[in-house]
């Protein structure tokens, strides 16, 4: 992985944003050894990337994630975008393979490396945007015991370009996540609150109910409650309760402390925004 290119994509974003990044954001350590390389499936097996992309992607929803990842990593060597990304998020999540951010942090590296102009409309665009955004988060708290260390303006670059030039939602979440904590940016809520408007537009359910949150309290924004128990109840709905347990507390308390006037006006910015969507 030319790690070095990484470290230097700020030119090539700065034209995309229409401005230019701070040359500093990218200056950095390298790290003392060469990323490990992408092991090598059989030499003969696929006919193709493509068919090795398909293959690994079939072998994976069989549940044979063994052979799986021996076709993915076939088709990585060859710089295949969805399949590089595809063994970053198993790494990242110990999917069929043992858990190691680091291979996770360099599956991404390469995507970005390779492919960080990618057009918006290009079909791999979700990829390189997913792989800017974990990158981003790689570096608001480091891997411990790597060469990748906290670095939260490197971060908030990272975050800015997915969630800019790429529209990505989760990295729209996570930079407002920043802005609200003044973690490598001044603290600003209004920003916070943007960047979680475009994102529980595209059903970021997270943002939705953050954002509900806020405007029920008018916490660094004008008070909306209505409108933002709308976002609440949106974010509820679509709640995992294994998983979102913060959201349906949110959502609990909130409504708790409404007015029944709001309620309602609530429950009518929901239709017409349901309406709206149809």
């Amino acid at each position: 992985m030319r790690i070095s290119k990484l470290y230097a994509w700020g030119f090539s974003a700065a034209m995309a944003l229409g401005g230019a990044l701070p040359a500093a954001a990218f200056d950095g350590p390298r790290p003392s050894t060469p990323p490990a390389a992408t092991p090598n499936a059989p030499a003969g097996a696929f006919k193709s990337v493509r068919e090795a992309f398909r293959s690994g992607m079939k072998n994976y929803n069989a549940g044979d994630k063994r052979s799986a990842v021996q076709a993915l990593e076939y088709a990585a060597t060859q710089g295949h975008t969805p399949a590089l990304w595809k063994l970053g998020r198993m790494y990242a999540e110990g999917d069929g393979v043992t858990h190691d951010d680091l291979k996770a942090f360099e599956y991404f590296s390469k995507v970005a490396d390779e492919y960080a102009d990618e057009s918006p409309d290009s079909p791999n665009a979700r990829f390189v945007a997913s792989a800017f955004t974990a990158l981003g988060g790689y570096f608001i708290d480091g891997i411990p015991n790597t060469y990748v260390k906290p670095d939260l303006r490197r971060a908030v670059d990272l975050l800015q370009y997915a969630a800019s030039y790429y529209g990505d939602p989760n990295a729209q979440y996570d930079l407002a996540r920043l802005y609200l904590e003044g973690q490598g940016v001044a603290k600003d809520a209004r920003q916070a609150a943007r960047w979680l408007n475009l994102s529980a537009e595209k059903g970021h359910h997270q943002a939705q109910a953050l954002l509900g949150h806020i405007l029920v309290n008018g916490l660094g924004v004008p008070r909306q409650s209505a409108r933002g128990l709308m976002w609440l109840t949106m974010a509820r709905e679509a709640a995992d309760p294994d998983k979102d347990e913060w959201i349906i507390e949110l959502h609990q308390k909130d409504f708790a402390s409404a007015s029944e006037s709001d309620r309602q006006a609530a429950l009518a910015y929901l239709e017409g925004y349901l309406k709206k969507d149809r």
